[in-house]
């Protein structure tokens, strides 16, 4: 938790300083400490850190200004922190802002409590494995208190989708999926509905109950709604993620080796979604927000939708499919349709779509596209950058829409061997008319290892990236 420093916060044994590399004076740190700090700033260190029995202080020298790489090279220290802190068995840490450069600070603080998050709700030895930090204060030389609970909220958020895609499919159905947005909606303050199997049908989701029919698990579609009287926008955001809660192929069987290890991040999309609407609301943004999530998982049982089947789409389209591997597209393509109903401003998915998105920028970045503004495609992109969550913008012309031509129905589901990504964007296009914008996080949404304040496992991409464009660019 980062919470303000207050006197009752009582004493650390760990403590963050965070100063202007030109101000080393001002620690009014004990004669030899002074000259080490300094001398050793002086030789380039990015951050120093003394011992003091039981005690712990870093000191981390910052510019009057940071730019993106600065910041996330911040985090990246914040991570150090926390990692040495828990070493050491530190239950609360402060961190004291002296730089008059708020980014900075919030860079530090951030990496620390992203960086100490755990998922270890499965382990018998829960207790013993714990982090022992449980408490960030927060002491500022300049800025608004408001912006300490900001980053609370933001980053609960975040952790809250990296713990929905860390859950298995043993836990994590598709109707738990929508328990665990219900609740995410009570503590936010948004509102949730959830749309059962029958309301499915009656909306005529082809392409979400397709993916279902192998399942014995029934498919849910949730809508999440947060719409303050303050609202700035007459329309609202939609934001869509895929649901896949666990992703076998179906009968189109995933044949490589170690193709199924990982794909209980196939709802990776949708926990992005399900964070955002919990920091938008949770921080009480003036933005009126929609959140849809079609969720089921995709196996191979039962009377599994077969390759060369035709589907008949929410939209009334029709779709061969061609390879029940790439299911997500088809009930993106039933929210994006329902998502019409809204008339929204900006329509926003994300899904961990295509490998070929993995194969084209590898996992330091999320592939982009879409019919939005180019003001809106570069503003997205300048979210990623201030967040580390980068965006790499794809083409959308009109030949990859050809590849996805059937001869014997409106659309099929794959195209051509090539530009994957591409291809799978130009099927979801069909089913917008409305400035839209596809975000494919297959790289980032799961690691294998810890990148940093990044753990091993869901890393929560998207929920940063959604919050700071929304509140930018609608607040």
């Amino acid at each position: 938790m980062i919470e303000k420093m207050t006197k009752k916060s009582g004493q650390t044994d760990a403590e963050a300083i965070v100063f202007l590399k030109n101000n080393i004076s001002e620690l009014q740190l004990p004669k030899e400490e002074q000259i080490f700090v300094s001398n050793e700033v002086k030789g380039g260190k990015e951050m120093v850190t003394l011992q003091r029995l039981n005690r712990v202080a870093f000191f981390i020298p910052v510019s009057k200004e940071t730019d993106d790489a600065g910041l996330e090279a911040l985090r990246g220290k914040g991570n150090d922190i926390q990692s040495v802190v828990n070493r050491m068995k530190i239950s609360s840490l402060r961190l004291n802002d002296r730089s008059g450069n708020d980014s900075a600070g919030r860079a530090v603080a951030e990496g620390i409590a992203l960086g100490n998050y755990q998922f270890l709700k499965y382990l018998k030895a829960k207790k013993e494995k714990q982090n022992s930090l449980g408490h960030i204060y927060v002491e500022r030389k300049s800025g608004n208190s408001s912006e300490i609970e900001e980053l609370n909220v933001l980053t609960a958020a975040t952790l809250l989708a990296r713990d929905l895609v860390n859950e298995p499919v043993s836990f994590l159905t598709a109707e738990q999926f929508s328990k665990e947005m219900v609740r995410a909606g009570k503590m936010a303050g948004f509102k949730v509905e959830v749309l059962n199997k029958k309301q499915i049908e009656a909306h005529k989701m082809g392409g979400l109950l397709a993916v279902n029919r192998g399942s014995i698990d029934h498919p849910t579609f949730t809508i999440m709604e947060y719409k303050p009287k303050n609202a700035k926008n007459k329309k609202p955001v939609v934001l869509i993620g895929k649901g896949v809660v666990f992703d076998t192929g179906g009968l189109s069987l995933k044949p490589t080796p170690g193709s199924m290890d990982e794909m209980k991040c196939d709802m990776a999309g949708a926990a992005a979604v399900v964070g955002a609407m919990y920091s938008i609301a949770g921080n009480k943004l003036p933005v009126h927000v929609v959140g849809l999530v079609p969720a089921t998982d995709n196996r191979p049982g039962m009377n599994a939708v077969a390759p060369q089947d035709i589907i008949t789409m929410h939209d009334g389209s029709t779709v061969e499919v061609l390879n029940t591997d790439a299911e997500g597209r088809l009930i993106l393509a039933d929210a994006l349709s329902y998502a019409k109903k809204y008339n929204p401003e900006l329509c926003i998915d994300l899904a961990t779509l295509t490998g070929a998105a993995v194969r084209a920028i590898g996992s330091y970045a999320s592939a982009i596209m879409g019919t939005a503004s180019h003001s809106a495609m570069k503003k997205l992109a300048e979210s990623g950058m201030s967040v580390w969550e980068r965006t790499v913008e794809f083409p959308l012309w009109k030949e990859y829409g050809d590849e996805m031509k059937s001869d014997i129905a409106d659309l099929k589901n794959l195209g051509s061997a090539n530009a994957g990504q591409i291809t799978a964007g130009k099927f979801l296009e069909h089913f917008t008319d409305y400035p839209w914008i596809h975000i494919d996080i297959a790289g980032p949404a799961y690691i294998n290892g810890a990148n940093s304040y990044r753990t091993k496992g869901g890393t929560g991409v998207g929920v940063r990236l959604l919050f700071d464009f929304i509140k930018k660019n609608y607040c």
